[in-house]
């Protein structure tokens, strides 16, 4: 993938904005916040751009049409936490996410301040008219020079090209969906005279009240997808369940074979496995989450914090399987652990509840862990992460076990988890480190099925 290239000479602002190759998606994306973005956008110069998430990286593979109307934009940016986490995979954290529904009306917002002018094109009849009122109540003196649907109104090309340039558009927003618009614009831009031509999806339609946005909470967390999913079942299920483990699965793919380096390809694997787990165990995420509170007062999740590589503390996420004052408890109980050493355990442990009993013996309560994966804080395998108490008891040859990441799995918690005495697992722990390597973690990730179905140790 090329750079960004210009008509015109690139302004100061444009040589900052440069693309991110990812080998995982054997694409350069721009790696800039949405300030730095919309300043460029709106620089003279003309720009053809479009936004890529992981369902068109997927359309990508099977339409090579489309793949050449990509390859030949200007300007690529990322959208949606399937792309950022591809990126994660070689290493590499995008600045932000710049999805066309956040940054077209910021960008709007600039170019009126410019006096630029804007044509909405796309969407069901009244879908561009709508979207046009939102903007114009929400932007001061924005000039929308023009709106075309994307049904009867789009059937000749050279019609819409023609009004476009009588209006003097400087901004055009193509709304036709992926690969339509990519293709469209492919074939007109260079007849079009406005400077930016965008292709900008669902934009319209939230802008148009036809389809509504997340909470903020949502967004937040990075999981506007599975709102989505749960606002269009039918016609986001595949696009979301099965095109983002599909996609994930080819970046990881990717990254392994054009990344030699272990340390990236133990990224790649932890990426893909997480986010596939996310997806897949969906339903067991909320089920789990309703029977926490339908049992007990209190919060789905337990936060705590532990230590990672290098000694490094982070908060470390699992559901909540005890009371809500466990920790307060945990002192008055330490006396009557199973297991040797310094690690605290106990089968009989009266802190924790029902549900807790039974999402500890089906090892569901680790789940909330890939959120930690995802964030680069632990591994899918790894030593178990220890407390702060823990670490600060450790004999000076138990430290080796923090110089790799900590896991959600890893060769004690195949062996038998809360059976294996502390000195045990720090021999397991120092073994793992010393011998690392890809082959060695899936075949652990494989074991660990074995594990949760026997419960060995699980308590």
């Amino acid at each position: 993938m090329k750079h960004a290239t210009f008509d015109t000479a690139p302004t100061p602002i444009t040589r900052k904005l440069t693309g991110n190759y990812l080998p995982s998606l054997d694409l350069a994306l721009v790696d800039a916040d949405s300030n730095t973005v919309i300043a460029d956008l709106l620089a003279p110069g003309r720009r053809r751009v479009y936004f890529m998430n992981a369902h068109c990286c997927n359309m990508m593979r099977s339409h090579p049409q489309y793949a050449s109307a990509v390859r030949s934009a200007d300007l690529l940016l990322p959208d949606g936490i399937g792309v950022a986490l591809a990126a994660k995979m070689t290493g590499q954290d995008l600045t932000a996410n710049l999805n066309g529904t956040d940054l077209v009306p910021a960008l709007l917002a600039e170019a009126a301040k410019m006096g630029k002018s804007v044509y909405l094109f796309g969407g069901k009849p009244g879908t561009a008219e709508r979207a046009a009122q939102t903007l114009l109540q929400q932007i001061p003196n924005l000039i929308v020079a023009g709106t075309r649907n994307g049904y009867d109104e789009a059937a000749d090309e050279e019609a819409v090209v023609a009004d476009i340039n009588a209006r003097k558009a400087d901004i055009v927003l193509v709304a036709l969906g992926v690969p339509m618009q990519e293709l469209w614009l492919q074939r007109n831009v260079r007849r079009i005279n406005a400077d930016l031509t965008m292709g900008v999806g669902a934009a319209l339609d939230f802008l148009a009240g036809n389809v509504v946005r997340a909470p903020k909470i949502v967004r937040k967390v990075k999981s506007e997808w599975v709102w989505r999913l749960a606002m269009e079942p039918r016609r986001m299920a595949k696009r979301y369940l099965l095109g983002n483990v599909t996609f994930l699965a080819h970046a990881g793919m990717n990254t392994l074979k054009q990344v030699k380096t272990a340390s990236v390809a133990s990224k790649a694997l932890d990426v893909t496995v997480a986010t596939a787990a996310v997806v897949a165990l969906a339903p067991v995420f909320l089920a789990t989450a309703i029977a926490i509170k339908v049992e007990s007062k209190g919060p789905v999740f337990f936060k705590q914090t532990r230590i990672g590589k290098d000694g490094k503390p982070f908060s470390m996420y699992k559901f909540r399987s005890m009371v809500t004052d466990a920790e307060k408890r945990r002192a008055a109980i330490l006396a009557t652990s199973d297991r040797e050493g310094i690690c605290f355990k106990s089968r009989t442990d009266p802190r924790i509840t029902r549900v807790g009993r039974i999402i500890r013996r089906l090892s569901i309560d680790e789940l909330p862990q890939v959120l930690n994966v995802l964030r680069g804080e632990m591994a899918i395998v790894g030593p178990r992460p220890a407390l702060p108490s823990e670490v600060a008891a450790y004999p000076a040859r138990a430290y080796g076990r923090l110089a790799v990441k900590p896991g959600i799995t890893g060769v004690w918690q195949v062996s038998g988890r809360a059976e294996i005495g502390f000195d045990q697992m720090i021999d397991m722990d120092l073994a793992y480190a010393a011998s690392r390597n890809v082959m060695l973690d899936i075949i652990l990730i494989a074991m660990t099925f074995r594990a949760v179905i026997t419960g060995r140790g699980a308590h």
